[in-house]
C-alpha cells in the first residue's frame, strides 16, 4: 500500500475534473486532522472531498458519505469558512510528482476585493498535514502547527513562508530527459535497482518502482552495476511509458487482493501482481475509499476479537507446556519392563545372591545374555525383587493415567488450534460472539465474557461460495458452524472437505439433484482449494485435503465442537484459493 506520487497524481486529474470551476458549499472538520469539504458542481451536483492527514493514515477521495461534526467547529475550520466558504475553486495542481495537492480557492475578502489564497495538501505519511496559504506563499494558519521545537528543517505557524521541504535532491520524474540522462542518474547508485529508482525520482514508491522493473523485464533485487545497457534502455523506455500516462491522465484505479484480503491499491495497472485477484474501479477514489474501508474493517474485527485472541494464546502456551511435561512422564515409564525383569530374575537367582551383596549378575532368560542386576545390600533378595515388582507397579499405572492425560492434552490442543483457525475468518460481531460462547462452554472464560445484550443462541453464518460449475459451497468460520453445516445442513450425499494436517474450515459441498460420482473434477478442486484457505495451512504452496462422503463423518459422543472421525476418506493436494482463483492440485 503506497499512497505516493503517482496516485497523487490521479486524484488531482479526478478533483480538477470534478470540482474545478465549483463552489465551496461546505467546510466541516470532523476529525481534529480531517476536512470535508463540501462543492457544488457546474452541473448543478454536489461532491464531497474527505481529507485527513492522520499521521497513521493520511488520504485523499471523494465520497458518498457524511460524517458528524462537532457543535463548536474548531479554529481551524472556522478560519476556512471564513476565507473559502462560497468560493471558487480556480485551479488543483500537483508540484511535480510531489505528494502534494493544491487547490486554488477565489473568494472575496472583508474589502470587497477578489482574492485567491491555496488550500494546501500534504500527504507524507506522519508530516502530513493541511496547510492554508495567501497568494504570496505566506501561511494563514494550518490543521497542525509545526515549531521549532518539532522540526528544524521547516516550522509551519501562521506568518510564516511556505515551502515544499527538501526531497533529498531527488528529480521530477515528469522532467526526465533523455535515456542517457536517465541511465546516468540510476547508474550513479549503488544499491538495489528498485532503491534506485525511488531515491533518484520524486513521488515513486518501491511498489511503483518495483512495477517499472516488471514491465521492463529486469531483477529489481539486483544491483544496478549489474545492468546492461540494453536492460537499462528496457527501464527508461517503461520509465518513459508510465509519466506519459501520467501526463495524459490515462489511470487504471485497482485493487490487489491477496486471497479475499485487499494487499495493494494503485492508480495504475500493477502487472507484477497477475497471479492475485485484481479489481478494477471507476475512480481512485472509490479504490481508496474501498481500500481502506476494507482495512478498517479488519482492523477493528481484530481488535475487538483481541481478547479473545489473548485467551486461546494463552491457554495454547500453557498445554504446551503441559503436553510436553506429560510426554517426559511417559518417556520414564518405557524403563518399567526393565524392572519386572530384574524382580522376576531375582525370584529365579535369588538363591545365589550372598548377604550385603551389592549386584547380580545371571542369564537373562528373555534374551540369552547376561545382566547386571543392582541390589540394596542392607535388603534381601527377596526383597530386593519385591521392590523392584513395586517400581513396576508404580510406573505402570503412571503410564495408564500419563497415556489418559495425554489424550485428553492432545484432544484439547486440536480443540483450541482449531479455535485460534477460526478467529482468523471472522467477519462481524456475530462471528466474535460464537468463539466467545464456545470458549465459555468450554470453560476457558467465565460467563460474563459475554457482550451485553447478545443473544446466547445468537448465531454467525457461515460463508457461501458458488463453484464455477454452479454447485453450492458451504464453509464454517468456527467450530459451532462447523458442525451445524456437517450434522446439520448437510445430507448425506454431500461431499465433506477438511485439511489433514491443519485445524480448519469444514467445507460441504452440495450435490442437490446431481448423484454424487457425477461431480465434476473442477468443483472438488475449488472446494479442496476452500478447505486450504480456511485452514492454518493458507500460507502453504499445496496443503493435503481430505474429503469423503458426508454420511461417512462421525460426531463422538461427548466430543468437542468441530470433532469429527470418519474411516475411509480419498485425498488431494491443492494449492489454497477461492473459487475463481483456479486451485490447482
Amino acid at each position: 500500500m503506497a499512497f505516493d506520487g503517482v496516485t497523487v497524481a490521479a486524484l488531482v486529474h479526478e478533483i480538477r475534473n470534478e470540482v474545478l470551476n465549483g463552489r465551496v458549499y461546505k467546510i466541516a472538520q470532523p476529525e481534529k486532522d480531517e476536512i470535508l469539504i463540501t462543492v457544488k458542481t457546474n452541473d448543478g451536483g454536489t461532491r464531497r472531498l474527505l481529507i485527513s492527514v492522520s499521521a497513521s493514515l493520511p488520504f485523499v477521495y471523494f465520497t458518498q458519505g457524511n460524517k458528524v461534526s462537532p457543535m463548536a467547529a474548531p479554529n481551524f475550520c472556522m478560519l476556512l469558512r471564513k476565507h473559502a466558504q462560497n468560493g471558487r475553486i480556480t485551479s488543483v495542481f500537483q508540484p511535480g510528482l510531489e505528494r502534494v495537492i493544491r487547490i486554488g480557492i477565489e473568494h472575496m475578502d472583508e474589502m470587497g476585493d477578489m482574492k485567491e489564497k491555496y488550500l494546501v495538501i500534504e500527504l507524507m505519511g506522519k508530516y502530513s498535514n493541511i496547510i492554508f496559504v495567501d497568494e504570496s506563499d505566506t501561511v494563514i494558519d494550518s490543521i497542525k502547527h509545526i515549531s521549532e521545537a518539532v522540526s528544524s528543517v521547516r516550522t509551519v505557524l501562521p506568518g510564516r513562508p511556505y515551502f515544499i521541504p527538501e526531497t533529498q535532491n531527488k528529480k521530477n520524474p515528469l522532467e526526465v530527459g533523455d535515456s542517457s540522462d536517465f541511465m546516468s542518474t540510476i547508474r550513479s547508485f549503488s544499491g538495489s535497482v528498485i532503491k534506485s529508482i525511488y531515491s533518484s525520482y520524486t513521488g515513486l514508491s518501491p511498489v511503483q518502482a518495483s512495477e517499472l522493473c516488471f514491465r521492463a523485464g529486469i531483477d529489481g533485487d539486483s544491483p544496478v552495476a549489474s545492468l546492461s545497457d540494453d536492460s537499462l534502455d528496457r527501464l527508461y523506455k517503461a520509465f518513459r511509458a508510465l509519466m506519459e500516462d501520467i501526463n495524459n491522465g490515462r489511470f487504471n484505479p485497482e485493487i490487489i487482493y491477496d486471497r479475499g484480503i485487499p494487499r495493494e491499491f494503485a492508480a495504475v495497472h500493477l502487472s507484477q501482481y497477475e497471479d492475485l485477484t485484481e479489481k478494477e474501479y471507476a475512480s481512485v477514489s472509490e479504490v481508496l475509499e474501498r481500500f481502506y474501508a476494507e482495512k478498517n474493517r479488519a482492523e477493528r474485527i481484530k481488535q475487538r476479537s483481541a481478547d479473545l485472541r489473548k485467551v486461546v494464546s494463552n491457554v495454547l502456551e500453557r498445554d504446551v507446556k503441559k503436553y510436553d511435561i506429560q510426554q517426559k512422564q511417559l518417556e520414564s515409564t518405557k524403563k518399567k519392563d526393565k524392572y519386572r525383569i530384574y524382580g522376576e530374575l531375582l525370584n529365579t537367582y535369588g538363591y545365589s545372591v550372598e548377604p550385603g551383596a551389592k549386584k547380580l549378575t545371571c542369564l537373562n532368560y528373555y534374551t540369552n545374555e547376561d545382566i547386571t542386576i543392582p541390589l540394596d545390600e542392607d535388603l534381601s533378595a527377596l526383597e530386593n525383587a519385591k521392590k523392584y515388582f513395586e517400581r513396576y507397579q508404580k510406573l505402570k499405572r503412571t503410564e495408564e493415567a500419563v497415556s489418559s492425560q495425554l489424550k485428553e492434552t492432545e484432544a484439547d490442543l486440536d480443540h483450541l488450534r482449531s479455535v485460534q483457525a477460526s478467529l482468523d475468518t471472522i467477519e462481524n460481531e456475530a462471528d466474535i460472539e460464537e468463539v466467545r460462547r464456545e470458549l465459555m462452554d468450554s470453560g476457558y472464560i467465565r460467563g460474563k465474557g459475554l457482550s451485553k445484550g447478545k443473544k446466547k443462541e445468537e448465531r454467525g453464518t457461515p460463508l457461501h461460495f458458488v463453484s464455477s460449475d454452479g454447485f453450492d459451497l458451504y464453509v464454517g468460520k468456527n467450530n459451532f458452524q462447523n458442525d451445524y453445516l456437517t450434522f446439520k445442513f448437510a445430507s448425506g450425499n454431500d461431499w465433506w472437505f477438511h485439511s489433514k494436517k491443519f485445524p480448519g474450515s469444514h467445507v460441504i459441498l452440495r450435490t442437490g439433484n446431481t448423484a454424487p460420482d457425477k461431480i465434476p473434477d473442477r468443483a472438488f478442486n475449488e472446494a479442496g482449494a476452500l478447505a486450504a484457505y480456511f485452514s492454518k495451512g493458507r500460507d502453504q504452496s499445496k496443503v493435503e485435503i481430505d474429503y469423503v462422503l458426508k454420511k461417512e463423518v462421525k460426531k463422538p459422543a461427548g466430543s468437542k465442537p468441530g470433532f469429527c472421525v470418519y474411516y475411509t476418506n480419498y485425498s488431494m493436494s491443492i494449492a489454497p484459493g477461492l473459487p475463481g482463483e483456479g486451485g490447482k492440485g
